[in-house]
């Protein structure tokens, strides 16, 4: 799909930036050379946008709304120049005028509303979705300064704001007309008529939900959905003139403040009283005013409210959006005058919810008293959703106490969004078959034998158009040249690259694209952190959120053991290696931050120590985002994906290194375990143990690391030199780690699985020196990889969970 030549683009976009600027383009900024650009491609969208709801609203196709506190888009000028198909006449237009459509490329923000895979996936299924024809929108806040810039200062992370929209968002247009009021606090009457108990909120604060549209493109098949992004503002006066005019003037803009605090920053900090209120503010605020705008648009579309559940279908992305459930009941019966049952069976038959995680500290609870201040009828109705439930449960398992209390939704004094979220849902699904089997035998397992109709999985899926075509294109173009573009719209048809396997031809070829992308991430580097980086070298890379479960520690442990190594034995034959770090810690995960130094350490102390000989290198990129994992993971060779087995849900980086030729190094976790399946265990390293062994230690209280140490010298050396002073004058800076492992009794057996870790990266060292054996697994690889394309997931969701009658491309239907 074409729809125009490079000589009229030259000629709209010259006028493009005539109307925006008034000014020769030879006088324009870079900046305005883009923001020329970018406006453009949107007004080509912005028919087709129209076009789309036209077909969505006559088809009377059934409409998804994808509701996730995170969307971690990045870049959008490429992927739209792709997905519309105009890239290479967008590319040559632009020289012909003097202008590099590269260098206008990476003057785009990242659109850096997420930190990491929770807010990815949102992005790769609402790409998919488009792409498919399937009517599925995005629905999150607008963070005005996203999560936060990373910047790493004498080796430690320090956060700034995230000014992502300092220079605009030429994607995004504002819908003041479709603006509505959210309501906190105040207080609820009651009082009977016709016999009806009727709910009027009183003395609440309204907080205004503004909407800004971002267009999201199907791959060259005309279809633009929305992703529809709320931000707070005040209702009427911005602030007080009263105490403005007696010169209080903090007073005076208490109002204001408070209200676009909401929408200032993702996940402010919830180890205060006042960070767990504006949390809590903020997810309420996402569905109240998603909900209520989704049921204007329904309503004003002629559509019976009883039919709500047979032509909208909203997913809720982890717990956050949960309140999503009560508040859709409220509208129901409060506004649109159901009864209680018919309000429930058209809320459960409506929303879907998906768990990511297992860990505790992820699973949201809030406490009674604060939640029922701040959304007094929203309480209300949970109350009596949690006593219904109860009261179910009670005549099931009588005189289980333990029981009901563990399934209620409102025990020991909170309320629970996962158990809410289950029982206002009609389908609960995991996000790898090992994630799922967990969830329903361990962490949900009472929910799943209560209700096990519920239940069902859906393993994450990226989007290859993002993380193969875009980011890396040389190894796109062999793909097309061997195998054809099949693989673009269907792309399990990756599998047919297989045949090459034994081709030695072709193994050179993917060396010298893997070599080519190696030298423009040296270059960045050398660019951004001054350290030469060897191409040549193996380039082993572990980019991800910095959490303690994901075991940066563990791959730490191994690169200060080959320090040890070499240092004793300079002359040591190893395969030079390129150790990569990125990610983000939370501003409050203490531990998490001191993992980051102490990778800074490491860098500084051997990336300057001559007796190493350049035989490893370490390198911590900060301020890790979408844009940035793009240049890294199509230079991998080797994607370390080692979280302690059954922590990680599924994993999405897995997915995206292998697709980009890196072999994986893994645990048995979440979606390495569907790799393996897939390549086969003789074409990536395992090691570490299993599920079942890690969920026995966790039974009987964990192991003895002291005892480890005791047996193996390496990881009493290791320890040891976390707090001797070996990367630190501060003996005490790495003691949070050194506690971690052995006071709190290394709750992720980063010493229990470290021999076996140094058995498989010895392996890797083998192997990577025999370059055919290398790059036979590299094609088996990313051959098998378009079976975690997310389009194969969201079929899965759109025929399994929302009932779409349509999978296919609606505009060919219609």
């Amino acid at each position: 799909m074409c729809f125009l030549d490079k000589e009229s683009f030259k000629k709209d976009y010259e006028e493009k930036f005539s109307e925006l600027f008034g000014i020769e383009l030879s006088e324009g900024t870079e900046y305005n050379k883009y923001e020329a650009l970018g406006s453009l491609i949107r007004d080509y969208i912005a028919k087709m946008w129209i076009n789309t709801e036209k077909i969505y609203q006559k088809s009377g196709v059934k409409q998804i709304y994808y509701f996730s506190m995170e969307f971690l888009l990045g870049r959008l000028l490429v992927s739209n120049l792709i997905n519309l198909g105009i890239r290479e006449i967008c590319q040559e237009a632009l020289n012909d005028i003097g202008i590099d459509l590269k260098e206008l490329e990476e003057l785009e923000h990242d659109q850096g509303l997420g930190n990491g895979g929770l807010g990815r996936l949102a992005a790769c299924f609402l790409d998919s979705m488009a792409s498919l024809g399937i009517p599925g929108h995005g629905c999150g806040i607008r963070f005005k300064y996203g999560f936060f810039e990373q910047k790493i200062i004498g080796g430690n992370q320090v956060e700034y704001p995230d000014n992502w929209l300092k220079d605009n968002n030429v994607w995004e247009i504002r819908r003041a007309d479709k603006a509505v009021v959210v309501k906190f606090g105040g207080t609820v009457n009651m009082e009977k008529s016709e016999g009806r108990l009727i709910f009027t909120h009183v003395n609440y604060e309204p907080v205004l939900a503004v909407p800004y549209d971002t267009p999201i493109v199907g791959y060259k098949n005309g279809v633009v959905n929305n992703l529809r992004l709320w931000s707070a503002e005040p209702l009427g006066k911005e602030i007080d003139f009263s105490y403005f005019r007696k010169g209080d003037f903090l007073k005076a803009m208490e109002y204001k403040n408070s209200i676009e605090a909401i929408s200032q920053v993702l996940y402010p900090d919830d180890s205060f009283e006042e960070g767990r209120i504006l949390r809590l503010k903020q997810e309420y605020f996402l569905v109240s005013a998603g909900i209520q705008r989704i049921v204007k648009n329904y309503k004003k579309a002629g559509h019976n409210i009883r039919d709500f559940h047979e032509k909208i279908a909203i997913h809720i992305n982890d717990t956050h959006p949960a309140l999503a459930i009560p508040e859709l009941m409220r509208i129901l019966m409060d506004e649109e005058g159901l009864g209680w049952d018919e309000a429930f069976m058209i809320t459960e038959h409506t929303i879907s919810y998906t768990n990511h995680t297992i860990l505790s500290e992820a699973m949201e609870k809030w406490p009674v008293d604060t939640f029922k201040s701040l959304l007094p009828r929203i309480y209300m109705i949970v109350e009596e959703l949690n006593e219904r439930f109860c009261r179910g449960l009670w005549n099931e398992y009588t005189g289980q106490w333990d029981k009901i209390s563990r399934m209620a939704i409102i025990s020991d004094g909170y309320v629970r969004m996962d158990r809410l979220a289950i029982v206002g849902s009609h389908s609960v699904n995991g996000v790898a078959k090992i994630h799922t089997e967990i969830l329903k035998k361990k962490v949900m397992a009472d929910f799943y034998y209560y209700t096990p109709h519920k239940f069902n999985n859906k393993t994450n899926g990226i989007s290859h158009r993002r993380w193969l075509i875009q980011a890396n294109p040389d190894l796109t173009s062999l793909l097309k040249e061997t195998i054809g573009d099949s693989f673009i719209n269907h792309p399990t048809d990756i599998n047919y690259f297989q045949k090459y396997a034994d081709d030695p031809t072709i193994h050179q070829r993917l060396y010298d694209i893997k070599r080519s992308n190696k030298l423009k991430l040296c270059d960045y580097i050398m660019k951004t952190c001054n350290i030469k980086v060897d191409p040549d070298s193996l380039f082993d890379v572990q980019i991800k959120r910095i959490h303690a479960y994901k075991r940066q520690t563990l791959n730490a442990f191994h690169i200060m053991d080959l320090y040890n190594r070499l240092i004793e034995n300079p002359d040591l034959d190893i395969q030079p290696r390129t150790f990569i770090f990125a990610g983000k810690a939370a501003p409050s995960y203490y531990l998490a931050k001191k993992i980051i130094t102490l990778i800074n350490r490491l860098a500084e102390k051997i990336n300057n120590d001559a007796r190493v000989k350049d035989k490893i290198k370490v390198v911590f990129l900060d301020n890790y985002r979408v844009s940035l994992a793009e240049k890294i993971i199509p230079a991998a060779d080797l994607s370390e994906q080692i979280s302690t087995a059954t922590k990680e849900a599924s994993g999405t980086g897995n997915m995206k290194f292998m697709m980009n030729g890196a072999l994986t190094i893994a645990t048995l976790d979440g979606a390495n375990i569907e790799i393996k399946d897939l390549v086969g265990e003789n074409n990536m390293f395992i090691f570490g143990l299993k599920s079942e062994e890690v969920l026995k230690y966790s039974q009987y209280g964990g192991y003895s690391p002291v005892e480890i140490m005791k047996e193996d010298d390496r990881i009493r050396r290791i320890s040891q030199d976390l707090i001797n002073g070996m990367y630190s004058s501060d003996f005490s800076d790495f003691l949070a780690i050194y506690d971690s492992l052995y006071k709190y009794n290394d709750e992720y057996f980063v010493l229990k699985d470290f021999s076996s870790y140094v058995d498989a990266q010895a392996e890797v060292d083998k192997v990577y020196r025999d370059f055919n054996k290398w790059y036979k697994m590299v094609v088996i690889n990313i051959a098998n990889s378009g079976t975690f394309s997310s389009d194969r997931t969201i079929k899965e969701y759109a025929t399994g969970i929302w009932g779409l009658r349509y999978p296919d491309n609606i505009l060919n239907e219609g």
